[in-house]
């Protein structure tokens, strides 16, 4: 009797082997490290051991020549500011997408992915031929306002708004799906308007998510040359941006200023992709917290 009671206790106390579907950790980890060593690792070595060729004096001189620091200002300054516009106006998008119906819904939903499925120089083309001078949209805002789009710094910012969009839209409707809605209705029966819902009950849920669409646009914007190079005229100090640097350098065959040029943007933007992390870790422990 006690042989038959002591043995489902030791059935149960013997230790359950977890069945996994992929291959164990020490392989699993092993083909991840491959991967990424051939992806990621070792291109980003190459352009570090290229600009070692440099002596000081020559890579301080090829990433700091005026040209380069007009560049880098444009390209950085009109991606956070694109980045920006695209949080703002990507969130206002997603959320009429999320809780509200209308005619001609998926139309719109499919459209917000054009800037993926759209060859990024056929953007440009287009962006360039409806706001420069003679365009549908140019040439109203420089007769009615003054304001010139094309072959600016105003152009680079619209087209890097342009193929960042989806990005934000992206991450934050998934949340706004799953996002409870209770929370709002017992916030609203217990007396608090519209504006306080929306800052004390939504836009702590979707903060994460937009800091992560902010970042996602931010690093596309910073590397496309396609949708840009057309519609920024390539105006020395006024709309050269730095892709265009890199490619200029390397069609004179100057491999190893191409490569500086391209570690301060790899380093620049690496640190901006930190903080905002960073940000977006701590806006994930403030909503949790709440």
């Amino acid at each position: 009797m006690s042989a038959v009671l002591a043995s489902p206790l030791l059935a149960s106390a013997a230790p359950r082997v977890q069945r996994r579907v992929l291959p164990g950790f020490g392989l699993s980890l092993g083909f991840t490290v491959v991967y990424l060593s051939l992806i990621v690792l070792i291109p980003l070595s190459a352009v570090f051991l290229k600009t070692a060729t440099l002596t000081w004096d020559a890579f301080y001189a090829a990433v700091t020549s005026p040209r380069v620091v007009a560049s880098y200002k444009l390209t950085f300054g009109a991606s956070l500011i694109g980045a920006a516009i695209n949080v703002v106006f990507g969130g206002i998008t997603a959320w009429v997408l999320v809780r509200y119906r209308f005619p001609g819904k998926r139309i719109i939903d499919a459209l917000v992915d054009l800037p993926f499925a759209l060859p990024t120089a056929v953007a440009g083309i287009t962006l360039t031929a409806l706001y420069s001078a003679n365009g549908w949209f140019g040439r109203i805002l420089e007769a009615k306002l003054g304001l010139k789009v094309a072959f600016t710094p105003l152009g680079v910012v619209i087209a890097l708004t342009f193929i960042g969009l989806p990005f934000v839209v992206r991450t934050v409707q998934p949340v706004l799906e799953e996002a409870e809605r209770e929370l709002e209705e017992a916030a609203a029966s217990l007396g608090a308007n519209a504006w306080q819902v929306f800052a004390r009950v939504v836009f702590p849920t979707v903060l994460p998510s937009l800091l992560t669409g902010f970042a996602l646009a931010f690093a596309r914007a910073t590397g496309e040359y396609g949708s840009v190079i057309f519609i920024a005229g390539n105006m020395p100090m006024v709309s050269e941006i730095t892709p265009l640097f890199i490619i200029t350098k390397l069609e004179q065959y100057d491999y190893a200023g191409a490569t500086a040029i391209a570690v301060v943007m790899l380093i620049v933007s690496f640190l901006l992709l930190l903080a905002i992390n960073l940000l977006q870790a701590w806006a994930r422990k403030r909503a949790g917290g709440l």
